[in-house]
């Protein structure tokens, strides 16, 4: 391989992916960055090519890696991170940024993270988890509401129900157990209900040492005001104004530093980017709701356009081992990222509408970030449930969204929706002072 080339790979097809790949070709020391499959929004980036290899195919984005000498691989999606890609492609040699197999349990399964919070001292709701054969329905149906219902597998995003009554708890239970989310769902975790403001708090580990990103806020529910059915995320801000100063040091203390030396403890260090929700109660105290093993999706989005620092040096320090001798950057304005969603989404999607306005977007400030979007006969189509991020970025939050929805209103497809409110809690605050 040539001492001057420098290729990056990035896994994924979605919104976090394009996001991944957009920043890391702004490193002048990278050549070209590849991503499997990718999207239409990665094709039309500059440095950045697409790779028709599914994210799951672990043997053939191997020998991809391999034989175009890539020299730094991040993975986008959880469902490589848990099936072991980090495992082999470590046994072949090459370099590739995210948890092994055993750590990447934490977002696997829920009812292996719960244990590992409670092992660990780490501040969690409390919980119990069934599987069809010990579900305890009259248990359920006697617990104070609302409670929280999750399938403890991978079910992108959507396998958590917020019940309000002891009837809708036990027929999301059962649902799950009968199948509503597939294996997912053959566990179940039971939890009581968190009151507090939500935040997304991403980190950088390398085993030891730990580079926090900027916080960020998730919107989970479909429509305003926090209604309608969970999807993956339906937009996201960054910073969180939740998380304080003291919040963050209160974070660090009492749920990152615990988690780190855990795993480490336990035999299974986490390299890679870990991502802890988290439940910040009046009091400013933090409790866990859930791990993800990899970057968010949409925090990716608005957290990478304040990224000031080359994320390829971040990745690399982490791989070894020395992210105590580097530090992100920040750009201090906010950013704010709005998704635009599919018809039907996030249950029966359609696919295939023609998207319109992307030339106009062009001319725009901010980014769109494409996440379910396919080139089909010279244009652009829809191809998943989510389509696309649109991220502004201003000196408040207020001005970050007004550049983001100025994006969102250039584009058009059929049966397009997206939430009009993105960021409401910290414009809110803003007001206030």
């Amino acid at each position: 391989m040539d001492s001057k080339t420098y290729k990056v790979l990035i896994i994924g097809g979605g919104g976090r992916e394009h996001a991944l790949a957009w920043k890391c070709a702004q490193s002048a020391r990278v050549t070209e960055v590849l991503v499997a499959p990718g999207n239409a929004g990665t094709a039309r980036e500059p440095k950045v090519r697409n790779v028709p290899v599914g994210a799951e195919d672990i043997e053939k984005l191997a020998d991809l890696a391999a034989g175009e000498g890539v020299s730094l691989t991040i993975v986008g999606p959880e469902v490589p991170l848990v099936a072991g890609i980090v495992d082999h492609f470590a046994m072949r040699g090459l370099p590739c940024f995210g948890p092994r197999k055993a750590p990447a349990q934490l977002e696997g399964s829920k009812a292996f993270t719960k244990e590992f919070l409670i092992r660990h001292g780490i501040p969690t709701a409390g919980y119990r988890k069934f599987t069809r054969d010990n579900f305890d329905r009259a248990w359920l149906a006697a617990q104070p509401t609302p409670v929280v219902v999750k399938a403890s597998g991978l079910a992108a995003g959507k396998g958590v129900i917020i019940a309000q009554t002891a009837a809708e708890a036990v027929d999301a239970a059962e649902s799950m157990l009968q199948g509503r989310f597939g294996a997912a769902g053959d566990e179940i975790v039971i939890e009581e209900f968190l009151d507090g403001e939500e935040a997304s708090f991403i980190v950088m580990c390398d085993g030891t040492h730990v580079v926090p990103m900027a916080s960020s806020q998730d919107h989970k529910r479909l429509r305003d005001a926090d209604e309608g059915p969970n999807t993956g995320g339906m937009g996201a801000y960054s910073p969180a104004p939740v998380v304080t100063p003291a919040v963050h040091e209160r974070i660090m203390c009492e749920v990152i530093d615990p988690t780190v030396r855990g795993l480490a403890a336990d035999g299974m260090p986490f390299t890679g980017f870990l991502y802890a929700g988290l439940m910040i109660d009046a009091k400013g105290a933090p409790k866990v709701i859930e791990y993800n093993v990899r970057f968010g999706d949409p925090e990716t989005q608005p957290v990478l356009a304040r990224l000031k620092s080359d994320l390829t040096v971040l990745c690399e320090a982490a791989l070894a081992g020395r992210l105590d001798t580097v530090k992100a950057e920040w750009d201090p304005r906010a950013a704010l990222g709005v998704v635009i969603a599919a018809h039907g989404y996030p249950d029966e999607v359609r696919k295939g509408d023609v998207v319109t306005g992307l030339d106009q977007v062009g001319a725009l400030p901010g980014k769109l970030f494409h996440a379910g979007t396919a080139n089909r006969d010279g244009k652009v189509v829809t191809s998943g449930g989510r389509v696309f991020c649109a991220v502004g970025l201003g000196a408040t939050v207020r001005a970050a969204q007004r550049e983001a929805y100025a994006i969102v209103d250039a584009v058009a497809f059929e049966g397009a929706q997206s939430r009009r409110d993105i960021g409401y809690r910290a414009i809110a605050r803003e007001e206030r002072r």
